[in-house]
């Protein structure tokens, strides 16, 4: 029996942890350093969203510094988050980075013919997860569907988006 509870609790414990980083690292990541950079910076906007980049280029095949160095940036709250939750559930966390890793990978492939499984986008419909097609929807335009691994990441994003435009502007005029 006391297995049985250790067990659980192992399991509980790397479920919630899994989750944690997911949600808090999209969170840090859209809010703190991808939407900012679309209304201040030049990085991101640079590598992810000008029209000469293919999208396979960028997002699979890249080694280049600026383009490796914009996925570090968004990738760091992850990497923070991932030291600080490793002791709670070294499982739960390895396999957050795991999926986190392979959801970017995942969702770069509309340029290269990938067309989401309708079983597929069902299940990230109903668990709110962007699919290969909303993030391409990004690319066309930088200034909606925000949110790399949720889409309910989006509408806060817009509002934030604008509210950091807005003030970029007032900085410009004072």
């Amino acid at each position: 029996m006391l297995f049985a509870l250790q067990l659980l609790e192992a399991f509980l414990a790397a479920v919630s942890v899994f989750g944690l980083l997911l949600l808090a690292g999209d969170f840090i990541s859209t809010f703190l350093y991808h939407v900012p950079e679309h209304a201040f910076g030049c990085l991101h906007c640079r590598v992810h969203h000008e029209k000469k980049q293919t999208f396979q280029h960028y997002a699979v095949l890249s080694k280049h510094p600026l383009v490796m160095l914009d996925g570090l940036l968004g990738a760091l709250p992850y990497i923070v988050l991932a030291v600080v939750l490793w002791p709670i559930s070294p499982v739960g966390t390895a396999a957050g980075l795991i999926f986190g890793e392979f959801h970017v990978v995942w969702r770069h492939t509309t340029k290269m013919g990938w067309q989401t499984p309708e079983w597929a986008y069902r299940l990230c419909c109903f668990c709110c997860v962007v699919t290969p097609e909303a993030h391409w929807v990004h690319h066309e335009n930088g200034a909606i569907a925000f949110g790399d691994i949720f889409t309910f990441f989006d509408k806060p994003a817009q509002l934030w988006l604008q509210s950091l435009i807005k003030f970029k502007k007032q900085l410009r005029q004072a």
